[in-house]
């Protein structure tokens, strides 16, 4: 993996931005659309321009192929589980708490790479960083006016589904020699097998009678915070690794807590302003003792 270029680090809080503006936009999802059915149509908005660009640029798309068995794991625990507990979770907490808790993800990530990759292992003062980063999410957790005995079950459910992310980040490192674009659309496709049965079995999405509002988030949620953020994303993990893409986790909750504060009306307490300068410190330590690691 090459060293961050400028470039990289753009791209970087490119993804943190969109992802960061994401769990405002579920949160407004939520209120017409639930978890099953919001995850199944958020996949289908983001399909349909991936497959079309797969077409337009004639590359193939290799979800239904022999080798589709990778595919389908990667669709399962990178989007359909994720996009799901994270609606779930979102729908009782803030949006920024949603976003102040994908935060988990460099601590689970670098674990998982640490043992499944051969060349990003974990060093003391990266650890140190990460777990800066992480006492800044634990912290929350003594903000009963933020997460009390109501909600901190939908915010274990929220890491949960940030874990999952990590894992198939793992996953994904194992197709990156098959083209940003196919493993996007056909990881994105596989989830739709997944979501759909579980949508009708469990929900009423027939059933809906949806605002715009939601729509319009959940389109955004598609289109953008799905299909543009996930070839973004595959770009960024096969270029600089799992352990520099991962780094976005702590973009996230500072722009999650931008829009979160100022779009949605909601509620900022000291010790959620002292968690955001503890994650930002994980950051600068992170990043200063992430150097990039040459293949």
């Amino acid at each position: 993996m090459r060293e961050a270029r400028s470039i990289d680090i753009i791209l970087l809080t490119l993804l943190g931005l969109i992802w960061g503006s994401s769990f405002f936009n579920i949160k407004i999802a939520t209120y017409s659309y639930e978890p099953f059915t919001l995850a199944l149509i958020r996949v289908i908005f983001a399909s349909i321009p991936l497959y079309i660009l797969c077409k337009f640029k004639n590359i193939r798309i290799k979800a239904f192929s022999n080798n589709w068995k990778p595919y389908a794991l990667i669709g399962l625990c990178n989007i359909a589980i994720p996009f799901t507990l994270i609606a779930i979770g979102t729908s009782e907490i803030n949006s920024y708490l949603a976003a102040m808790l994908m935060s988990t993800t460099p601590m689970s990530g670098s674990i998982l790479a640490h043992f499944f990759t051969k060349d990003e292992k974990i060093t003391f003062l990266k650890s140190i960083g990460i777990l800066v980063g992480f006492s800044g999410v634990v912290f929350l957790f003594f903000d009963e006016l933020i997460i009390n005995e109501n909600n901190y079950i939908y915010a274990l459910i929220t890491i949960v589904g940030s874990t999952f992310y990590s894992i198939g980040g793992i996953m994904t490192l194992k197709l990156k020699k098959e083209g940003n674009e196919n493993v996007t659309t056909s990881t994105t496709l596989w989830s739709i097998i997944f979501l759909f049965p579980l949508s009708i079995l469990f929900e009423t999405p027939w059933r809906l009678t949806p605002t715009i509002e939601s729509t319009l988030a959940l389109f955004y949620l598609g289109v953008v915070a799905t299909g543009l953020a996930w070839l973004i994303r595959f770009r960024i993990l096969t270029v600089n690794g799992l352990v520099f893409q991962t780094q976005v986790a702590y973009l996230i909750p500072i722009f999650g807590v931008i829009f979160g504060y100022f779009l949605m009306d909601e509620i900022i307490t000291w010790r959620v302003l002292i968690s955001l300068v503890i994650i930002i410190m994980g950051i600068y330590i992170v990043k200063k003792n992430n150097k990039g690691i040459k293949e």
